[in-house]
């Protein structure tokens, strides 16, 4: 996937992660969307190197859920860290 499949994606997965974990977070839409990002990458990379289920290589179910599982851990991460200061 390009680098403009991966913002895309990962606006829809910080969209959706930020759907299924409600609450206040400092920083907003472009936060979530970066989480997101971030949590696309992350996520394909957890799915394809620790549990072997391939290459996140294009938009499907499964490398949706694959990108919302890495968003929502940067999600939660993200939350405790900024709870403690």
């Amino acid at each position: 996937m390009g680098i403009l499949s991966w913002i895309v994606m990962g606006f829809l997965v910080g969209a959706l992660a930020k759907w299924i974990m409600p609450g206040p977070d400092p920083g907003g839409c472009i936060v979530t969307t970066l989480i997101g990002i971030a949590g696309a990458f992350v996520g394909g990379i957890i799915g394809s190197q620790l549990f072997g289920l391939g290459p996140v290589n294009s938009f499907s179910i499964g490398n949706i859920l694959i990108a919302t599982g890495g968003a929502l851990l940067l999600l939660f991460l993200y939350r405790q860290v900024v709870k403690r200061r």
